[in-house]
């Protein structure tokens, strides 16, 4: 970075800290968390041209220190010494499968541009992406992989994986990607078969889930903005749920309206698509809530013009009130800039202490808030295919240091382990897939 943009980096930096202070003399106490079904969800506060901007220096984990199990469980590292795993994907063998890949750097276009990529570089949130995708190996069952190998390399920033019938499919930012693959293999030479393409940029995650037939491929596809304010044509074919037919490789949007949908579930009673989707910024602290959602067919969930439900973003010109009027209220609100991504469905009894079924889902951790939210592992509990409306419960914290400066790890994918009596995670700052069990 050179001397100018650091300077200013710094200004901007400053600015955001004058501003963030006024905002907590002006606006008072914190409001509570808007979480759950009905969630209280404080008046939008647009924050102009110089929003919040709080995000903790990526530190890494001291030898020996991990992140903090809930009581009843331990946690210990099933991978270290990967380069910002983001997703996993365990194969029918047990194998498990790991893509490390990151925002690519980009040149700041204005003074805040400079400030945000230099926190994000702060963060360990951009820079150069690996571009490539792990698999791990735990041949011994011990909970501790034992051997790796270089499954996939070369690729443009990948994220989502599936396999199916003998395919490996990967999302690539700007496509999805089919590979020959048999299980056990541990190096795929083959080329690449393009399936979809997919405008790269902005979001950059390209979460990948199969149908459980095998026929169909769902693809979360985040938008390139904030709330469309570079105009809805650069916006055509993102912030949206895109499912691809394998048969004859046609596609169509699924939903739409969904900021950025990044991990998808099957309800295995009810046999519902669910997601987690990141909201938009600069309204407040909890303004809106990020949230879990289950997805309807032809669905329109807000974006941009309103949030959780049918509250109109004036920010957004011009409007559409049609659009509004379709707008579907999401079903469990996650509280505002958690950037929840992670997210698998957890069978009852797969972890001690947690008895009934239902969703977990890996927060990333928030940059938008005067105080931080996420950074965490949490559990949503289900009853008759819902969320129970109770709070989400933790299953591994400590991720930020007390103080908010520092970030030791910061939770991403998240999956049911090989024996399916454990939980594993992706913590792109900490370089580590960790491990959740019994304890």
């Amino acid at each position: 970075m050179s001397g100018r943009t650091s300077l200013l980096a710094r200004g901007v930096a400053l600015a955001g800290g004058a501003a963030l202070v006024w905002r907590r003399w002006t606006q008072g106490p914190m409001p509570p968390a808007a979480v759950g079904g009905a969630p209280h969800i404080p008046p939008g506060r647009p924050q102009g041209a110089v929003p919040t901007l709080k995000m903790p220096t990526a530190r890494g984990w001291a030898a020996g220190q991990t992140p903090v199990a809930a009581q009843g469980l331990t946690v210990n590292a099933f991978a270290a010494g990967l380069r910002h795993p983001r997703w996993i994907h365990v194969l029918p063998n047990g194998d498990v499968t790991v893509a490390e890949a990151m925002q690519a750097l980009r040149t700041p276009k204005n003074v805040f541009d400079h400030a945000m990529v230099a926190t994000l570089q702060r963060a360990a949130a951009i820079g150069e992406s690996p571009n490539r995708i792990t698999l791990l190996r735990d041949a011994d069952g011990d909970g501790v992989a034992e051997t790796r190998h270089t499954l996939l390399e070369g690729l443009r920033q990948p994220f989502g994986m599936a396999l199916i019938d003998g395919t490996f499919y990967v999302g690539n930012t700007d496509g999805v990607v089919a590979f020959p693959y048999t299980p056990g293999t541990t190096r795929i030479e083959a080329e690449g078969r393009p399936l979809a393409k997919f405008k790269p940029g902005g979001h950059w995650t390209r979460s990948l889930l199969a149908s459980p037939d095998g026929r169909r491929l769902y693809v979360g596809v985040g938008s390139l903005t904030n709330m469309g304010e570079l105009g809805r044509d650069v916006e055509e074919g993102r912030a949206c749920i895109v499912e691809l037919d394998l048969a004859n490789g046609g596609n169509r949007i699924f939903a739409g309206g969904l900021r950025n949908p990044v991990g998808m579930a099957w309800h295995p009673e009810t046999g519902e698509l669910w997601t987690v989707v990141n909201e938009r910024d600069g309204l407040g602290d909890e303004t809106p809530p990020d949230y879990l959602t289950s997805v309807r067919e032809g669905g329109f969930y807000g974006w941009p013009y309103c949030y959780w439900g049918r509250t109109v973003d004036d920010r957004v010109q011009p409007q559409d009130p049609a659009r509004v009027a379709q707008a579907i209220t999401p079903d469990y609100a996650l509280g505002g800039h958690t950037a929840s991504l992670g997210l698998c469905w957890m069978p009852r009894g797969t972890l001690p202490g947690f008895d009934e079924d239902g969703m977990v889902i890996g927060q990333h951790g928030s940059w938008n808030r005067s105080v931080l939210s996420g950074y965490a592992v949490v559990f949503v509990p289900f009853a008759n295919g819902r969320p129970t409306g109770q709070a989400p419960r933790d299953i591994l914290t400590g991720f930020l240091a007390p103080d908010e400066s520092e970030s030791y790890g910061r939770p991403v994918g998240v999956e049911i382990g090989p024996d399916g009596k454990s939980l594993l995670v992706a913590d792109d700052v900490g370089d580590v897939i960790w491990r959740v069990g019994p304890g």
